[in-house]
């Protein structure tokens, strides 16, 4: 078997320069590994091709999540946290193929007007001077504001929504632990009786309470990412005026623009890990039952045998697909929604402000998210 290249997820280069990292790691070939204190070595596919191809084999399997597992989990809260993402086969195609229809690019422009209403309102209430962080008062409670509305939660709850999200992404402590029956039982309320098209369509479709609930969920773990793309964009557009005034002059290509954002400077660099469900031999290396394999999307994302000049960030540009939002049987089922959102968002902040000017952009060390610790700006 020959050997692969092996990053150290506690290295600074790949913590503060992922692209580079993983792009050097791409160029060696297509499978490398990750090793880390705290969990074993897991195999990462850094090409295109054969990032798309492991994401699409049966043969890897998302496992169950670990939030069932958690002690501070009450009873019954658990079975509806199995969400769509932890099952494959026929029971995930027969769940996605009852979904999809509420998340299509229709639903998600029909909806736009109702995400531009809440981007409206977070900008009303930045200062009229600066500075500001925009991650905090824009860009990180704009996607549970969404989801609020999206899935009909009531205004009075709203505050406390927010909360319970802030507590899951943060994914420990007392807040977590109240936030899981916050969540569940809330949701449980809606589902009984739905006050969205979202739920509406949910309930109606075929899915059982149990499935409409981890739906819910899913969407409170998956689709708070936006905040950290929109924050990124912000940064990355401030930074390429270039780009920005073509946006400015050529407003047709905003949606083209978000795509090129996602793939320069999408948040999710690693794809959530499968397992190997039998021996396989991988590009040269044997990948044992059970072992984790995951996808460098921030090296996938930059090869040159998919996008011309892969490490300028164009807003004009055409042709291939990025993997921002995976691909395969488990392709986000919100993305339609994520782009519409990510698009309201950065054309109502930059049309708001247009001296918009970032006064400092600090990164986290995060070796599985590019996102910053905070996005200063003024006006």
């Amino acid at each position: 078997m020959s050997p692969v290249p092996e990053l150290d997820l506690t290295d600074p280069a790949v913590v503060l320069d992922p692209f580079s990292t993983y792009g050097a790691a791409r160029e060696q070939g297509p499978l490398a590994k990750l090793v880390g204190p705290g969990f074993p070595p897991m195999w990462v596919v850094t090409r295109h091709a054969e990032a798309r191809a492991m994401l699409a084999d049966s043969r890897f399997a998302l496992s169950e999540g670990s939030y069932h597992h958690r002690p501070e989990v009450p009873e019954h809260c658990r079975p509806y946290l199995r969400t769509m993402q932890e099952v494959e086969g026929e029971e995930h195609a027969r769940l996605r193929r009852l979904a999809a229809p509420a998340f299509a690019a229709r639903r998600a422009l029909e909806f736009r007007p109702q995400i531009e209403k809440i981007v409206g309102q977070y900008l009303d209430a930045l200062p009229a001077e600066g500075p500001v962080d925009l991650l905090t008062e824009f860009a990180q409670p704009l996607p549970m504001a969404v989801i609020c509305e999206l899935v009909g939660v009531p205004e009075a709850e709203r505050p406390r929504w927010h909360e319970y999200g802030g507590a899951v992404v943060q994914a420990h402590g007392e807040g977590f632990a109240a936030a899981v029956p916050g969540i569940i039982d809330s949701s449980r309320s809606l589902a009984a009786h739905p006050d969205s098209a979202l739920l509406a369509h949910l309930t109606s479709a075929g899915l059982t309470e149990t499935e409409t609930v981890a739906l819910v969920w899913q969407l409170v773990l998956a689709g708070q990412t936006p905040a950290n793309f929109i924050a990124n964009s912000v940064e990355t557009l401030l930074a390429h005026p270039d780009q920005l005034e073509i946006l400015r002059a050529e407003p047709e290509l905003w949606p083209g623009a978000v795509e090129e954002l996602m793939r320069w400077c999408g948040s999710q660099l690693l794809t959530i890990p499968r397992q190997a469900t039998e021996d396989v031999e991988l590009h040269g290396s044997l990948i044992r039952r059970g072992e984790q394999v995951t996808a460098s999307i921030a090296a996938a994302n930059r090869d040159p045998r998919v996008f011309a000049d892969p490490d300028r960030f164009d807003v004009r540009r055409t042709g291939g697909a990025h993997l921002g939002f995976a691909h395969g049987p488990h392709f986000c089922l919100g993305a339609s929604f994520a782009r519409v959102q990510a698009e309201a968002a950065l054309t109502a902040l930059l049309d708001r402000f247009p001296g918009l000017r970032v006064l400092e952009a600090k990164r986290m060390p995060d070796p599985g998210t590019w996102r910053l610790a905070g996005l200063p700006v003024v006006w």
